[in-house]
């Protein structure tokens, strides 16, 4: 069974004040929290397994997801002293992950990506015959990162240079290897590992066009429950406000 890792440690210093009493991924949208949005996704996609990386009112998370049985998955909390970023906090939660390919996801984004379209990628990775180590699911610039991260070549692949550019949706497929000789409890960014790696010819990548978001503000957080509240989630194009998507 695939197993799959939710980014949810961060303080979320752009949605406050909201953000002060509960976590960023447990503020609700069209009815649910952002993380049970996700839950959700990755469990019609059969990934069932799922690791939370938890720091900021960590016991929020538990008191309600639990151990998500009645969302119909099994989770498991990987605890922070502090956020320790993107890279920090998938190296502390290695012992709690399996060996092979891992889909990691924000807990703070939305979107209608289907993760069972991850499937054949995975499978091909997991046989070393993907030519990849990590696949990182790609979206178009929104408004404030108008720059994007990183060229999507014809054969997909990704370079550092080149254009035109893309931004990381959060969302990918990482070789659990990558993370092994990563210390664990310490705070380590994604970006210089996902420069390196890069360099290196081991990473692909594809592009997503549906509807995405960076849930960043509370604007965002309100625009995001309107629009659902108006149009449910199926076909939503959404323009957040601004924010940051590498990490």
């Amino acid at each position: 069974m695939p197993a799959a890792m939710i980014l949810a440690a961060g303080r979320g210093e752009r949605m406050r004040p909201l953000s002060d009493a509960c976590p960023k991924p447990l503020l609700a949208a069209g009815g649910k929290p952002l993380i049970v949005w996700q839950i959700e996704a990755l469990a019609r996609a059969g990934y069932r397994e799922l690791v939370i990386n938890v720091s900021h009112h960590a016991d929020q998370f538990v008191a309600q997801l639990g151990d998500g049985a009645r969302l119909g998955v099994a989770i498991r909390y990987s605890r922070e002293p502090w956020p320790l970023e993107t890279a920090g906090g998938i190296a502390t939660a290695l012992p709690l992950l399996p060996a092979g390919v891992l889909l990691v996801v924000s807990g703070d984004i939305f979107t209608a990506f289907d993760y069972a379209s991850l499937a054949a990628q995975r499978e091909a990775m997991e046989r070393n015959s993907a030519g990849a180590r990590a696949h990182l699911v790609m979206v178009q610039n929104p408004p404030y990162h108008p720059r994007g991260d990183f060229h999507l070549t014809e054969c997909g692949g990704l370079a550092l240079a080149g254009g035109p550019r893309l931004t990381f949706g959060n969302i990918a497929l990482y070789d659990r290897a990558l993370f092994a000789g990563l210390p664990a409890g310490r705070t380590l960014r994604l970006l210089p590992l996902f420069e390196r790696w890069i360099g290196a010819g081991i990473v692909s990548g594809e592009r997503y066009a549906g509807p995405w978001a960076n849930v960043g503000t509370p604007q965002d957080l309100a625009d995001l429950d309107r629009r659902l509240a108006r149009d449910g989630s199926a076909g939503l194009v959404l323009q957040p406000h601004r924010g940051t998507t590498t990490r």
